[in-house]
């Protein structure tokens, strides 16, 4: 399956690729995620618990990054393991570029996965990839601020618009993303759980 979308981060292009990249920052952020490891190499051991409807399991797997252009973009591959539940394999590009108020993050990612995951149901899996999305990117923005005070100053005094706050595109997140996983570093992270199990 193929997903695209973006987002806009209130925080500088530098300062959103630093947390891009920060294993502390994605495991802290990508639901349920209890692992996101340094292997070397820029190489990441992932792991992560997820209930999608009935089938809950924990996933294992690895991210590994290329293409790196600092601070504006990368590519990454996953792949994830969940047992009987499933797997989840794919790959994803993610891009950063300035923009009024921040900077634009922009993901797409192409997955497939296996196994009693593949077999729910896509309205089941599309509403559990969403809310893993939507939860990933509150938690990465709130952490964002966080670390940031003059970022959230600045949101305060000029809110982002709804419309461009929310993820846009089929993908409801990555990954991770991955975010997901990944995806991104999923955000890809986020992403990139989120597409491994999509």
């Amino acid at each position: 399956m193929d997903m695209q979308g973006n987002r806009l981060l209130p925080v500088t292009q530098q300062q959103a690729w630093d947390a891009l990249n920060d294993p502390a920052i994605l495991k802290a952020c990508v639901p349920g995620c209890d692992k996101f490891e340094p292997q070397g190499g820029d190489a990441y051991a992932v792991g992560a618990g997820i209930k999608v409807g009935p089938v809950s399991a924990k996933f294992t797997g690895r991210v590994q990054l290329t293409d790196i252009v600092a601070p504006q973009s990368y590519k990454l591959s996953f792949e994830a393991q969940g047992g009987v539940a499933g797997f989840g394999k794919g790959e994803s590009s993610v891009a950063l570029a300035p923009a009024p108020g921040g900077c634009e993050l922009s993901y797409t990612v192409k997955s497939t996965v296996g196994g009693k995951i593949a077999q729910l149901g896509q309205r089941l899996i599309d509403g559990a990839a969403k809310s893993m999305a939507d939860d990933f990117f509150s938690r990465f923005e709130e952490e964002l601020l966080r670390r940031h005070p003059e970022a959230a100053a600045a949101a305060a005094a000029a809110p982002v618009p709804a419309a461009a706050a929310g993820p846009s595109g089929p993908w409801p997140v990555w990954v991770w993303c991955a975010l997901a996983f990944g995806g991104t570093f999923v955000i890809a992270a986020a992403f990139f759980f989120t597409a491994a199990w999509r």
